[in-house]
């Protein structure tokens, strides 16, 4: 059946195409499996919540008829400010709108926020442009530049709020740097989310082509309720495509947990276990809420435009596994830079258990992807990775925020397989985490986080960061173990010393796989337990194994090619180093298109090597589970970033032929 919705309709109907719903949630009351939702252009301001569940060949679709044309939007427009002061306005808001959730008294807060806790998740936009919020009003009357803003130039568009108890109101004002605001299209958010099961387990429900933004998601961190504009709230078989998701207060998408109260900002509000180890509990409280291959999971995110959200893009802990995110653009993620934590990202996610995240494009973000604890199977391909760092000028990050990178990998024991991207800003790969192959890639930034990271310093003590690890291809937990750092391999990857390190950086900004080299080869390390094969167990085996069974575990690598001052692995014995030719490395508009400028090709020659496949990676050691795929499948590196074939060998890096260099790399028409 197909069920019509139209803002513009001259009255409510009854879901006909002759007589349309006026909003989209009167068709969700009705909609059941196989049944089609189209929603006509118009603007739809409220919080869909669908009831009915679809089925895996019957799903119930929503579909905006014109592309984006549907605009569903967790705001309200304020249309009668009063003058104030100078360039501040003022208008009063009567708190009846917001029900039992008032964004204007709600701060953004929670486990893992390392930020100063005075920003509500309510917020103020005009024309689409966020304003920032302060702490007094003073500060939001002379409108000044926040320096640590990747946009400063509209970090001037200031609001501050406050109650007015006794007429029960939320007073805004708002600076519009001398526009009048009854001209504009001013808006505040309102509702927490925009198309979310207010209940759990509504399953294959396919979101495809609307313009959703502007709610007053909460912070959304691992072992709490995460919400975002958009999600399927812990269930099973969603497909989000073609869609805008933009301006969330905190997460855009989230593919995360569901609200355990025994489990839900614990340590903020109990304090007396930590955080980490809330996590654990977390991971195996989910088996008893459903938390099996079966259940939960199996999304697909594709084709979307995600963007200016001020947490993440996408977020996910344990409702995201066995999920495909591809061909997105996640761009300017927590650029205003008013709030900071762990959680922070163009996409970030705990337990990305075989989760294959391809052909997406991430840039301008405090940090592009970041795969948090059980990166188990997890698959990082054909992506585009640019312009994931502070741009120049702009002032130290805000106390408690991370730092940049492209790719950050924590805690987790693999497999984890990185190929086939360009990996374009200053740091490429923060590694705190064993179990990685990172093969085929143009890596321009430095490795951060090796070796360290992990562990938490106490008084005279250290406290391991014990992880889960997986049954391969399943959530069960087989075993927990702290992390050793290593059980890496680096296959076929062009190293390029772009920047020149600072003199005194935070941590390494030097470019290449020399981090490792205090690290075994895999016969080194296996040396003392072979003088053991075959000989029965003696009284002080254990003892005398167990500074090894605790030491780093081995790398291997093959094939790469460093320049620019890159630096090998000491051990690495099969590479091409070049450290006399100049090498130019830049991304260039070509076309409204990025695309490369370089003569990395020219350098490197007639150099090749093997193409890799699952049987050189082998098996990552705590899972004991190879890198294959998701079906257990062998995998062959045998396609480039452009999906065209290698042959019978191949050059570094992710194009299978020079010639592909100066080709877009992305394009915005899907």
């Amino acid at each position: 059946m197909k069920i019509y919705v139209d803002a513009k309709a001259p009255f409510d109907g009854n879901g006909t195409k002759e007589r349309p719903f006026k909003l989209i949630n009167e068709a969700a009351k009705i909609a059941e499996p196989g049944d089609e939702v189209l929603v006509f252009p118009g603007t739809y301001r409220e919080n869909v919540n669908p009831i009915h569940s679809g089925e895996k060949d019957a799903r119930i679709t929503y579909r905006s008829v014109e592309p984006l044309g549907a605009v569903i939007t967790g705001a309200e427009k304020i249309t009668d400010w009063q003058p104030y002061q100078g360039n501040v306005w003022v208008a009063r808001v009567n708190n009846a709108i917001f029900g039992s959730y008032n964004p204007y008294t709600t701060y953004v807060v929670g486990d893992w926020y390392f930020g100063p806790v005075d920003k509500h998740t309510g917020a103020v936009y005009m024309n689409n442009i966020h304003f920032y919020e302060t702490n007094t009003l003073d500060e939001c009357l002379k409108g000044e530049v926040y320096a640590r803003s990747w946009d400063q130039a509209n970090s001037v568009y200031k609001w501050y709020t406050e109650q007015d108890d006794d007429r029960n109101e939320t007073i805004i004002y708002a600076n519009f740097q001398g526009k009048d605001p009854n001209k504009e299209d001013v808006d505040i958010n309102v509702r927490q989310e925009c198309f979310w099961p207010q209940k759990t387990g509504v399953n294959y429900i396919t979101l495809a082509g609307f313009n959703v933004n502007k709610a007053a998601t909460t912070w959304a961190p691992p072992a709490a309720f995460q919400d975002g504009m958009v999600g399927p709230h812990w269930a099973k078989g969603w497909i989000i495509e073609d869609c805008d998701i933009s301006l969330s207060r905190c997460a855009g998408i989230s593919l995360g947990k569901y609200k355990d109260p025994n489990n839900d900002h614990y340590f903020t509000y109990k304090h007396i276990k930590t955080p980490t180890q809330m996590e654990r509990e977390a991971v195996c409280r989910g088996q008893y809420d459903g938390w099996l291959k079966e259940n939960i999971g199996h999304h697909i995110i594709r084709r979307c435009n995600i963007h200016d959200c001020e947490q993440d893009g996408i977020v996910g802990r344990q409702g995201g596994v066995f999920s495909l995110i591809e061909d997105n653009h996640v761009h300017h993620i927590n650029n205003m830079q008013e709030l900071a934590g762990a959680e922070i990202a163009g996409i970030k996610m705990h337990a990305a258990i075989d989760v294959i995240y391809r052909r997406n494009h991430f840039d301008h973000c405090t940090m592009g992807l970041w795969c948090d604890w059980e990166a188990q199977g997890t698959r990082i391909t054909q992506n585009l990775f640019d312009h994931n760092y502070a741009p120049d000028g702009t002032a130290h990050r805000l106390d408690g925020a991370m730092e940049s990178q492209d790719i950050w990998v924590e805690v987790g024991h693999g497999p984890t397989l990185i190929d086939n991207n360009l990996l374009l800003s200053k740091d490429s790969l923060k590694i705190p985490t064993d179990g990685l192959a990172v093969v085929n890639n143009l890596i321009l930034g430095s490795f951060t986080f090796v070796g360290t990271g992990t562990d938490y310093p106490g008084k005279g003590h250290k406290y391991q960061r014990f992880t889960p690890y997986h049954i391969p291809h399943r959530t069960e937990v087989a075993g927990f173990a702290m992390i050793l750092h290593g059980d890496d391999r680096f296959y076929n990857n062009i190293f390029v010393q772009k920047w020149t390190p600072s003199e005194n950086p935070e941590d390494n900004e030097e470019v290449g796989t020399f981090v490792f080299d205090d690290y075994p080869t895999y016969d080194e390390w296996y040396a003392p337990f072979k003088k053991l094969e075959g000989k029965p167990a003696k009284e002080n085996d254990m003892a005398d194994l167990q500074p090894y069974q605790l030491g780093h575990l081995p790398v291997w690598a093959g094939g790469n090619v460093y320049l620019n001052g890159a630096k090998a692995w000491k051990k690495e014995v099969n590479n091409l180093i070049n450290d006399q030719d100049d090498v130019k490395v830049d991304l260039v508009d070509k076309d409204g298109k990025p695309a490369l400028e370089t003569n990395v090709y020219d350098i490197i020659g007639n150099y090749k090597n093997n193409i890799i496949d699952s049987n050189i990676l082998g098996e990552a050691f705590q899972p004991e589970q190879r890198f294959e795929t998701p079906e257990g499948d062998d995998i062959q590196i045998s396609e480039d970033y452009f999906g065209n074939h290698r042959g019978i060998s191949t050059i570094p890096g992710p194009f299978a032929s020079p010639e592909d260099v100066g080709k877009a790399l992305w394009n915005e028409d899907f």
